[in-house]
């Protein structure tokens, strides 16, 4: 099983909590966060963070099915 990660770069407002939860995962790059690999192995910080966003900006699907795992609908 693999997850895919995407971050809205509209939407996001450099918080930085996703950093700050799973720093392995994203950065801030000008005031934006950006994930460091978009095709994961399953971490539950990332889930973490992206249920944190307090936008929701952060996206996290299986990779197989492309059902969304976080945030929760």
């Amino acid at each position: 099983m693999s997850w895919q990660v995407e971050v809205d770069g509209e939407t996001c407002i450099g918080s930085g909590m996703c950093a700050a939860i799973a720093e392995e995962h994203f950065q801030l790059v000008d005031g934006v966060s950006r994930p460091l690999r978009t095709d994961i192995d399953p971490e539950d910080d990332v889930v973490d963070a992206a249920e944190s966003c307090p936008v929701e900006a952060i996206r996290v699907r299986d990779a197989q099915s492309g059902r969304t795992l976080a945030p929760e609908p």
